[in-house]
């Protein structure tokens, strides 16, 4: 007889412009693994298959994902796997422990894992998207049509 054992797994990530930081933590909290992901689609895929390696994936702590988040955010989401925005850590605790991306997946992930952060990730699309790109819009269009500016004023002599 073989005995299967799935576990539920918690993931936590740290975002950045280039290259997004994963923690995975078992049910009680220990940490599982640490591992560093490239910011593409390729990349979203490995993220999320190295965690589904270390059981079941209940859900994944994100933070920015509003930001450079957004896309791990929509590609986790596709997959079926429940996202949850986590909030940077405080300046009081980033003092105290030291910043680092590890520490900070590592927090991402047991504040998904607490309950303390609960709030659904930013989807980015919907009414409230729609209506955001109609403010932003006439900004825009109206900063670029405007001409620009001289870089120095010349006094005549």
């Amino acid at each position: 007889m073989t005995i299967v054992e799935t576990r539920p797994i918690t993931g936590g990530v740290d975002t950045h412009l280039d290259v997004h930081v994963a923690a995975a933590l078992d049910g009680n909290g220990g940490v599982l693994g640490i591992e560093s992901f490239a910011t593409t689609t390729a990349g979203f895929a490995e993220l999320h298959g190295w965690l589904c390696r270390f059981g079941s994936l209940e859900r994944v702590g994100v933070e920015g994902t509003g930001a450079y988040g957004a896309g791990l955010a929509r590609f986790l989401r596709s997959v079926g796997v429940a996202v949850v925005e986590v909030d940077r850590p405080s300046r009081q605790a980033r003092r105290r422990h030291g910043k680092s991306d590890t520490i900070d997946a590592i927090e991402a992930a047991r504040a998904t894992l607490s309950g303390h952060a609960r709030a659904v990730a930013k989807t980015a699309d919907g009414d409230v998207e729609a209506i955001r790109v109609l403010l932003i819009l006439p900004r825009r269009t109206h900063r670029l049509s405007q001409p620009a500016p001289p870089s120095r004023l010349h006094r005549p002599r």
